[in-house]
């Protein structure tokens, strides 16, 4: 049996038990013995259900921390998953990427993902300098916090078959959290335009993260974020 755990302190307090740690997953001792020996049927199996989901934004806004949140909200949903970042320096203020994997049978990838099924921009800025839809699979989908609309996004990054949603993530985060922290507005803005987790899960796992008020506004940051994210 596959053993898939989503946050650190479950994986430092289980690791002891187990063979070897990959990634956001954990294989009990020998279980790599009787995974499919032919790679191409496990990739083949995987392409029909597993989602992919890369995270542009920039050090110090929670890009991780939304990635990790999404991947847990999706175990408490029956899912395996994986969330990790892309490795090496994360300077605040310095472009920042973040991945999660979200799949109904168990994962046997680990590597960074090149061609996402979604991109989340958490930053607009980082558009500038980035190419935030480099891989992405000709049918995917961008979630985006920025003023503009879906349709004038979509052809300024040229996705001319990609799905675009926007958000006003940083008014909605100045609303309600007084401060321009815009990763759980994402969250909600990226479960509008692709349900891969309920509202329920994602706003328990925000609680038990954030306890208390500044859970809850989280929360209502998530709520009007799906409610206010327009798509195409």
């Amino acid at each position: 049996m596959l053993l898939v755990i989503a946050s650190e302190t479950q994986i430092s307090a289980r690791i002891q038990d187990f063979g070897h740690f990959l990634g956001k997953v954990i294989f009990p001792i020998g279980i790599e013995d009787r995974l499919i020996s032919n790679e191409s049927e496990v990739v083949l199996e995987e392409t029909r259900l597993l989602i992919e989901i890369r995270w542009h934004g920039r050090g110090g806004q929670g890009v991780v921390t939304a990635s990790r949140l999404l991947a847990h909200a999706a175990l408490l949903d029956g899912k395996y998953v994986q969330a990790f970042p892309e490795f090496g320096p994360e300077r605040r203020g310095a472009p920042v990427i973040g991945y999660t994997r979200i799949s109904d049978e168990p994962i046997m990838i680990h590597s960074h993902i090149y061609n996402p099924d979604i991109v989340v921009v958490v930053d607009p800025t980082v558009m500038s300098s980035v190419d935030v839809t480099e891989g992405l699979v000709e049918d995917g989908t961008v979630v985006a916090n920025t003023e503009e609309s879906p349709e004038d996004l979509k052809d300024s990054l040229g996705v001319e078959r990609a799905k675009v949603y926007t958000v006003n993530a940083k008014r909605i985060a100045l609303d309600i959290l007084k401060r321009p922290i815009y990763n759980t507005a994402m969250l909600g803005a990226l479960i509008r335009a692709s349900p891969l987790v309920t509202l329920e899960s994602i706003s328990k796992v925000v609680m038990e993260r954030f306890p208390g008020t500044i859970g809850e506004k989280n929360v209502a940051v998530i709520k009007r974020a799906y409610e206010e994210a327009e798509g195409n």
